[in-house]
């Protein structure tokens, strides 16, 4: 039992497909096999030569900008030209895995301008995987979020719909597509759906737009709704809720400024005993979310539900130990003040530091200490700016290119600031334990260089290889590393807190240091100038060694406590100010050569 038997596909398909023992026998787990080759796709709608998709295994950004180029190259107004030859493909198992792939693609990189004929084209591709009669295919599906993956790039893209006349509507058996222009004097905007659910008939769906909710528009916005028949059934495929999706699926894009609206579902199984739940959809973490949505009505044939419409916030700075990104705004409020205060005390400890630069490097231990308290303000100041563009990217934009190479500085900068604490660290160590060795500036400045720049590098170019080329940098909902799929994110937390553990052995060894240097002297005076000075000392050495980013292992065991994600934004958010305090204005030397 458990045992896994990988089997090649038969010639005219490629992949494989696995097998699973249970019970004694095979039983058929995922099916890889796929008739459908995207590149080929491309080249056929095109008199260009498309060479870019080959590179499926070289670095994601040049990945991104070559199938881009592919992409733009493509002669007609919209992509019509490929979808003949997906719709007389087999929608088997790897054939669904790879039009969802294209689809995300597509909604990444052409999701600009999106016309009548585009979403048209767009439509009938995902029709075409979300057809009732194979969905039990998507259980062989290998990545088992495929169905979160459609609906979230589905939603980007029929999101930059343009609306002529005011309105647009795009139907198909299986997704049809609603938009209209709204403004605050319109008396209540309602969308209606009436689709094909399987053979047996007809179910309908009703998005509301409240009046009171209108009046909030500054300006004539736009909203678009999107119904999905079989979804549910197609998500209920690779989980084991104990509840059933009982009506479509409606998704909705708002403006910011709008908060709640009402939804109508019609129940597929309209038995007395069937119990209705209203419930949103996680996309961040690929599950149904009861605190979206709440029931005002429940009857026999249908359900009213109020759902509440998320304001995009800034992301939390939790995010970057968390594998979940709590949406708070408390969490908001720590952030911003966080990292403006942070960004201001490091430019200003820059300043500080090339005034006094002369006057406290006149010794070789003085000059390494400023060497490497200049280069941790250096990278922490970077880190926090990218972490403010890396938000502003993923809210305005939604640029996959852009996003990754965001995520790509972060990671590195965060990893730099860690690997030369860890520098400043070993120097304190030495300063303790190495007395009568001797170590030359140059020696020094090009060791710090390796550790403080070099490691990062390699760590940072080696997961974006690696995850990338399997589409899982990126999380979903955030310009930052992945989780749930390819654990991306553990490319940070783990040198992190390993340097964190390296960095608390040194405050211990200076305690220890620190303690021994009064034994014996006995007067109580004495022992509390001791205390005083071992304080002062751990005070002094916390935010410079990044002791305080240890809490970010609470996030990570419990990544849905608001109170653990508060304590870390607290403790970390406000990092630069604490350099700024005890790495500076702290410093006796610093204070006689500012006088």
């Amino acid at each position: 039992n458990g045992a896994i038997c990988v089997q090649p596909c038969s010639p005219s398909f490629h992949g494989e497909t696995s097998f699973v023992c249970e019970d004694r026998k095979w039983q058929m787990f995922t099916d890889a096999c796929a008739s459908l080759d995207i590149q080929s796709l491309f080249q056929h709608c095109t008199s260009c030569l498309v060479v870019a998709i080959a590179s499926f295994s070289f670095c994601s950004l040049i990945l991104s900008i070559f199938f881009f180029s592919s992409l733009q190259r493509i002669s007609e107004p919209d992509f019509s030209c490929i979808v003949p030859d997906i719709l007389s493909s087999p929608a088997i198992p790897g054939n669904i895995a790879d039009i969802v792939e294209l689809l995300k693609k597509i909604s990444q990189l052409l999701s600009e301008n999106v016309n009548r004929e585009k979403m048209q084209s767009y439509s009938r591709i995902a029709n075409h995987i979300l057809n009732s009669s194979i969905i039990s295919n998507w259980a062989f599906v290998k990545d088992k979020n495929a169905s979160s993956i459609l609906l979230d790039s589905v939603n980007l893209f029929a999101g930059k719909l343009l609306l002529r006349n005011g309105s647009e509507s795009i139907q198909e058996h299986f997704i049809s597509t609603k938009g209209y222009s709204i403004q605050k004097n319109t008396s209540g905007k309602s969308f209606h759906f009436s689709m094909e659910f399987n053979n047996t008939g007809n179910i309908t769906g009703h998005v509301m737009i409240p009046e009171e909710e209108l009046l909030k528009l500054p300006k004539t916005s736009k909203a678009i709704s999107i119904a999905f028949p079989t979804l549910g059934a197609i998500i209920e495929t690779n989980r084991l809720d104990p509840g059933v999706v009982n009506g479509m699926v409606l998704s909705v894009s708002l403006p910011e400024e709008l908060r709640h609206i009402l939804l109508t579902f019609e129940k597929v199984n309209k038995l007395e005993n069937v119990e209705a739940q209203c419930v949103g959809w996680h996309s961040t973490e690929r599950r149904w979310d009861i605190r979206a949505c709440k029931m005002k009505s429940d009857t026999i044939s249908s359900v009213v539900c109020v759902c509440k419409h998320h304001r995009r916030t800034f992301k939390s700075f939790s995010i970057l130990m968390s594998p979940t990104m709590l949406r708070n705004a408390v969490l908001d409020y720590i952030t911003r003040v966080g990292l403006g205060l942070s960004i201001f005390s490091l430019v200003l400890c820059l300043v500080i530091e090339g005034i006094v630069w002369h006057h406290v490097t006149k010794t070789e231990i003085t000059y390494m200490r400023h060497f490497c308290l200049i280069n941790i303000a250096t990278s922490l100041l970077i880190a926090d700016v990218l972490f403010i563009l890396s938000a502003i990217v993923h809210n305005t934009a939604l640029n996959y290119p852009l996003c990754v190479a965001a995520t790509f500085f972060l990671h590195f900068f965060y990893l730099a600031l860690f690997f030369w604490m860890f520098t400043l660290g070993l120097l304190i160590l030495y300063g303790l334990l190495l007395i009568f060795f001797k170590i030359t500036r140059s020696a020094f400045i090009a060791t710090a260089f390796f550790i403080g720049y070099g490691c990062p590098l390699v760590i940072s170019i080696l997961t974006v290889a690696i995850t990338e080329p399997e589409n899982g940098y990126l999380r979903s909902g955030a310009c930052w590393l992945n989780w749930y799929e390819t654990k991306a994110l553990l490319a940070f937390v783990v040198p992190a807190l390993s340097i964190i553990v390296v960095n608390l052995v040194v405050v211990i060894v200076v305690v220890v240091k620190t303690g021994r240097s009064s034994v014996g002297e006995g007067c109580k005076s004495q022992d509390l100038t001791n205390m005083i000075r071992i304080s002062k000392n751990v005070a002094l050495l916390t935010p410079l060694l990044g002791l305080t980013w240890g809490f970010g292992l609470a996030t990570i065991v419990d990544s849905h406590s608001l109170a653990f994600h508060i304590t870390f934004a607290l403790l970390n958010a406000f990092q630069g100010f604490f350099i700024l305090l005890f790495g500076t204005l702290l410093d006796r030397k610093v204070l006689e050569s500012l006088r």
